[in-house]
């Protein structure tokens, strides 16, 4: 594992993303991080969309515009 930089921890537990991985990683403002633990490692992922009743990442929809994505097997569901 490749270590890019060292950074802080404030006192309230926050580190700040350098703006080049956030660019690289397409991370914006607001955006959602997955906190992962491996093997003793904490480990940060981007977090994918995904249905809220499945969890699948196919054929996804937001709701009434909102970040929160159905697949269309759960839409077919819920509209029956």
């Amino acid at each position: 594992m490749k270590v890019v930089e060292t950074r802080k921890i404030d006192r309230l537990g926050r580190v700040v993303l350098p703006i080049e991985l956030r660019k690289e990683f397409d991370i914006a403002d607001n955006s959602d991080i997955d906190i992962c633990v491996d093997d003793g490692q904490i480990i940060l992922k981007k977090t994918e969309p995904s249905c809220k009743i499945c969890l699948s990442t196919a054929e996804l929809k937001e709701v009434k515009g909102k970040n929160v994505f159905v697949c269309a097997d759960c839409r077919e569901s819920i509209c029956k």
